[in-house]
């Protein structure tokens, strides 16, 4: 049986390029060989670029996503999306390879631009039965007044850049002469800004998928970060942050926690597999934080934790996405 020809597309031009890098060869270490012929491609602004064994480097070409090596030519028959940020989960990329006319293992273009766009997701998932923290949001060149921001949304608070993933400009803010900052370091990974109030609680997240007409929602992962909240050093930095996996919660926060995951995936017609955050507070009410359209999956990332106990590898769980989103 031919194999299918796979693009893995890793690297990426935003703060996460290192982590996706990482997630991209847990994938390549996990993919069968004997279905696959995968090819990494490592993309960076203009250049994207395939190393070989020996360290050359040889680029794609755009025109028809192929790559000649050694004068042997291959034309992609499928990709498989591993950047976080941007260009491949804001939906650049997928709208790319929608003109290729090649499948890819993510959210669609339109799903990708909108899951990427924290006040656009909160709208799109508003009225559907999904608590959400209140927020004020900020463009670029508006002025902030701290004290109404104060008065309106309490403190602490937290400032987010509104496009922008991996907790980059990011910052818990518990005094109003402290908001300024906070804003301008958001402002420095995105052209908007949300500020919220901070809900009180436990951190958790969930991974979903539906594929094959069949609904997969996984165990739920309490997030325990060593540091103040759960921040890029938290997160792959090791020893930094513990995510016990299943959590330890009631069965009715658990079943709330996988409604809210199932509704989020479903209101921004999300496809592959996502991770969705929810702070839940200490009366066991869920707040859903964001959704990542493409979670990490390097080694101490949250959803391959998940996989292995829902008594699944990271291959296998590659094998039902590929299999479900190849023929779109």
């Amino acid at each position: 049986m031919k194999r299918l020809n796979i693009a893995l597309l890793a690297g990426g031009n935003s703060s996460e390029r290192e982590i996706a890098l990482q997630s991209a060869a847990q994938i390549d270490a996990a993919l069968d060989r004997t279905k696959y012929d995968v090819t990494l491609i490592d993309l960076h602004r203009r250049d994207w670029m395939h190393t070989g064994p020996d360290g050359r480097r040889w680029p794609v070409d755009k025109n028809d996503f192929s790559i000649t090596i050694d004068g042997v030519k291959k034309v992609f028959d499928y990709a498989l999306i591993v950047i976080h940020g941007t260009p491949g989960e804001n939906g650049m990329l997928q709208g790319y390879l929608d003109m290729m006319e090649v499948p890819y293992s993510s959210c669609s273009q339109t799903s990708s631009v909108l899951t990427f766009d924290k006040i656009t997701t909160k709208r799109t998932v508003a009225g559907r039965g999904i608590n959400l923290a209140r927020e004020i949001f900020v463009r670029r060149g508006e002025t902030v007044d701290a004290d109404a921001v104060v008065r309106e949304l309490g403190l602490p608070l937290f400032v987010k850049p509104n496009a922008s993933g991996s907790s980059f400009g990011v910052t818990k803010v518990k005094r109003a002469e402290d908001l300024a900052e906070a804003v301008e370091k958001a402002l420095a990974e995105s052209d908007d800004v949300l500020i919220e109030e901070c809900i009180a609680g436990r951190e958790m997240g969930c991974g979903v998928m539906i594929a094959g007409g069949r609904e997969y929602v996984f165990p739920v992962s309490e997030i325990l970060p060593k540091n103040e909240f759960f921040d890029y050093e938290a997160k792959y930095t090791a020893g930094c942050s513990e995510e016990p996996t299943p959590a330890d919660i009631a069965p009715e926060v658990r079943a709330e926690l996988n409604r809210m995951t199932l509704e989020a995936y479903k209101a921004c017609r999300c496809s592959g597999v996502v991770r969705v955050d929810f702070i839940v507070t200490p009366e066991g009410k869920p707040y859903m934080i964001e959704i990542n359209s493409i979670p990490g999956m390097s080694a101490g990332s949250i959803v391959p934790k998940q996989v292995r106990c829902m008594g699944m590898t990271l291959g296998e769980l590659y094998d039902i996405i590929i299999e479900d989103t190849r023929h779109k």
